[in-house]
């Protein structure tokens, strides 16, 4: 492994996610010691070079020698490029680098709502908000999320009715409209960044839930159990919905809109089983 020295990578200080694979780049010799550093904290010589707009969306990677600035999946991919040479003629393909670049700037743009962290530099040190970015975060989660329990209800079927193919994707689209509506009568400049952080959270609970699907492959386990999973699993979601909601200021309504809506939707499949 080759490291590539002389080059600093810019990442956002506050983002967990940035600040774990930016220390992975050091630990693992692909940067030298000194080869990131946090863009709040840009030495002046940086902010000569570096456009920190684009910084705040895209991660920077700046050469100390020539001055040269590559941004986004261009500078991860320089790292890892120089690293391992075996992947350069892949790095070099249009098609491929069209599709990371996607699949980078649909992290970035969302990286406040996979792992949120309490805010302390100003707006304009925090990543842009994009719109297309953010319904895609909501459609992906809401798909994942739904697949999964659809599968899961099955594990209930002593329990609950496992209903259609399609009942858990409107339940879960619903909670999407149902919390939506509630964040948008109080809090609607924050509503976006909500949902995200809601779907995340529902996304989390679902990749839970896959355990004992696995589970349920080699075991024959009772309804019951996995229904007492699936409640230690709400529990933990609550404690993260709690969690979540304090770090974006919000009131505890939200919390209580969001049990509320699972609820309504127990009661009426009890009504129905």
């Amino acid at each position: 492994m080759k490291m590539l020295k002389h080059h600093t990578i810019l990442y956002d200080a506050e983002c967990p996610l940035c600040h774990l694979y930016t220390k992975a780049f050091v630990s693992s010799g692909m940067l030298d010691a000194g080869g990131r550093a946090p863009y709040q904290d840009m030495s002046h010589r940086m902010c000569t070079l570096v456009d920190r707009k684009r910084a705040v969306n895209e991660i920077a990677l700046v050469n100390q020698e020539t001055g040269e600035v590559r941004y986004g999946i261009h500078s991860l991919l320089a790292v890892i490029g120089h690293s391992f040479p075996l992947f350069r003629p892949l790095f070099g393909w249009r098609p491929f680098i069209w599709l990371m670049s996607k699949l980078y700037a649909f992290v970035s743009y969302n990286r406040k709502v996979i792992i949120p962290s309490a805010v302390k530099s100003s707006d304009e040190m925090q990543p842009s908000f994009h719109l297309g970015y953010r319904i895609a975060y909501l459609v992906f989660t809401w798909l994942i999320t739904s697949f999964l329990l659809t599968r899961y209800a099955w594990l209930l079927k002593d329990v609950l009715p496992v209903g259609n193919s399609y009942r858990e994707y409107l339940v879960c689209g619903g909670q999407v409209l149902f919390q939506g509506i509630v964040v948008s009568l109080y809090a609607r400049k924050q509503g976006w960044n909500y949902l995200g952080n809601m779907m995340t959270i529902s996304l989390a609970g679902a990749l839970l839930l896959s355990i004992g699907l696995l589970l349920s492959v080699f075991t024959d386990l009772s309804s019951i159990v996995y229904a007492g999973y699936f409640l230690f699993v709400a529990g933990l979601m609550l404690l993260e919905h709690i969690r979540r909601t304090k770090l974006m200021k919000l009131s505890v309504l939200l919390t209580l809109s969001w049990i509320g809506y699972r609820f309504i939707i127990l009661f009426i499949l009890l009504i129905l089983h």
